[in-house]
């Protein structure tokens, strides 16, 4: 390295061809078929930067990169090759160097885990993740701004599987709010969720969250730290490891401030594996890639894609890249002869060079390379010699691996997760209180229940006691009445009884009206009558 600049390689007739670091934030792109180079390059210009204080990502998608870490050593079995190479390029003081490195995983098995909640993550990059068509990526965005709403942090899957379940519940609701919502769609993202959730999506989701000015770090001794992230086991889930680089570019891009053109970036980003990202991808996920790509330059940033086949990298993307360095392409197949036409028109033209012709005859090691130089145009093609590396090219050992993780300077920062209080809490304590919130109304509703039952039964207690009085009152009338009859038949009788004459005055009646009809036949009718009176009444007197 030079003042200012990265020596990349040399031509065969000695011309350095190096990385200007004023342009490194103008990206660049890293091509060629397995086996020529790439990864051998890419390391050697990550090193270059890290002794230039410029902190890098790279993905270990092989697994190989992680010997940055560690310095190369002449028992290696490329030692030979390599020193050749150095001599070759005028590296007169190349010697074996190790580099600061911290390792990262998003599964947490081979470095520091790496975690985003679902909110960073955001409903279009969730959807690519999930492969959601544009009416389920409607109603996932509609479940974000619900969750916005009512202030409920969507932080990892249950979080996000819970508004999923509520959305369904109130899908009547939310159609009349939003626009149609259906069971059906929500049912279909939350079976999608499943499947990420089954690709290790669980152990990306979640807190802590990682903090992107981790990965920038500038060591006491002005070296950038080297990010590697293990994505060998990665790669089983390709949208996943995809998704997670596009969103970790959106968070640099979101978080970082504008530089303009610093005089060497403050991160350079290195996609390998670029064809990943643009497969199959959405109109307007493409869209955001080519916007982030385009703008995260002002930040301060360099992205720099390594893939097999040029082509892989959509043209509005391409058309970026202003660093590139092509190792050989071959052309057996009609895919594979556009691809050569198509980096043979994307170099400045040189004087004797045939770009069509050598992408196809270059040797392991050996690349077509043109760098952007001061003044920002590209510098002609040239067939260059890549500089060896100066850490091991291959892996490292668990052993070397577990005490670089357990030294470094982020040990224990993320490594236990946190899970706070968010909308999967939020909406079991809801369901929690309206469950007792119902239990509780059962409950008045039942004691209600009963409360009628009692006052039914004493109602019907009171009805029957008071046709038991009724039926007593109207016995004891009846009782009355007839002891009152009773009475008045009696008084009736003794009155009958006192009205009736004595034996004696039956028998002197009786006498006198004997007496009466013989004197009064006899007697004139004065005198008898006198006569009777006189001795009545003297019978009368006497009681006789």
């Amino acid at each position: 390295m030079a003042d200012g600049t990265i020596f990349v390689g040399a031509t065969a007739d000695g011309q350095r061809e190096e990385l200007n670091l004023r342009r490194a934030n103008r990206h660049g792109l890293i091509a060629g078929a397995t086996g020529t180079g790439k990864t051998v390059t890419l390391q050697g210009i990550a090193e270059g930067f890290s002794r230039a204080g410029v902190p890098v990502f790279v993905a270990d998608v092989k697994g190989d990169l992680a010997g940055l870490a560690m310095a190369g050593s002449a028992m290696a079995p490329s030692h030979a090759a390599f020193a050749q190479r150095a001599a070759d390029v005028g590296m007169t003081d190349w010697a074996y160097g190790d580099n600061p490195v911290i390792f990262w995983d998003l599964f947490g098995r081979q470095g520091h885990p790496v975690r985003t909640t679902i909110s960073e993550m955001g409903p279009l990059l969730l959807a690519r993740l999930m492969n959601l068509n544009e009416v389920q990526e409607g109603v996932l965005q509609v479940v974000f701004k619900v969750a916005d709403e009512q202030g409920m942090l969507l932080l990892d899957l249950p979080d996000l599987q819970a508004m999923l379940a509520w959305a369904a519940e109130n899908a009547a609701d939310l159609s009349a709010r939003y626009g149609n919502v259906t069971r059906a769609t929500v049912g279909t993202i939350q079976r999608q969720l499943l499947q990420l959730e089954a690709q290790g999506g669980d152990n990306f989701f979640g807190e802590p969250a990682l903090d992107v000015h981790d990965m920038m770090i500038v060591g006491e001794d002005g070296k950038g730290t080297i990010n590697v992230l293990a994505a060998d086991k990665l790669m089983a889930a390709p949208k996943l490891y995809a998704t997670f680089l596009l969103w970790l570019l959106s968070e640099l891009f979101e978080t970082l401030p504008e530089v303009g053109d610093p005089d060497k970036p403050k991160l350079v980003f290195f996609f390998d594996e670029a064809h990943l990202l643009f497969d199959d991808a959405a109109p307007a996920l493409l869209d955001k890639i080519e916007q982030v790509v385009r703008l995260i330059r002002s930040k301060g940033v360099g992205v720099y894609f390594i893939t097999q086949n040029p082509i892989d990298v959509p043209d509005d993307v391409a058309g970026q890249l202003g660093n590139r360095i092509q190792h050989k392409l071959n052309a057996f197949t009609p895919r594979e002869q556009k691809a050569v036409q198509s980096a043979a028109q994307t170099f400045r033209a040189s004087p004797g060079v045939d770009v069509a012709t050598a992408i196809t005859e270059l040797k392991v090691g050996e690349a077509l390379v043109s760098l952007l130089q001061a003044d920002g145009a590209p510098s002609p093609v040239a067939r260059t010699l890549i500089r060896p590396p100066f850490s091991r090219v291959g892996p490292l050992t668990d052993k070397e691996r577990a005490i670089l993780v357990s030294t470094s300077p982020l040990a224990g920062k993320y490594d236990t997760p946190v899970n706070r209080e968010s909308a999967a809490e939020m909406l079991s304590a809801k369901a929690g209180d309206a469950k007792a919130a119902a239990a509780q109304a059962q409950a008045q509703a039942e004691a209600a229940k009963v409360q009628a039952e009692q006052a039914k039964a004493a109602a019907a207690q009171a009805k029957l006691d008071a046709q038991e009085q009724a039926r007593r009152d109207r016995e004891a009338a009846r009782a009355a009445e007839a002891q009152a009859k009773a009475e008045e038949r009696a008084r009736a009788a003794a009155a009958r009884e006192a009205a009736k004459p004595s034996l004696t005055d039956k028998m002197l009646q009786s006498a006198a009206r004997s007496v009466a009809s013989s004197v009064g036949r006899q007697v004139a009718g004065q005198l008898g009558g006198q006569l009777l009176r006189g001795l009545l009444g003297g019978l009368f007197k006497s009681g006789r």
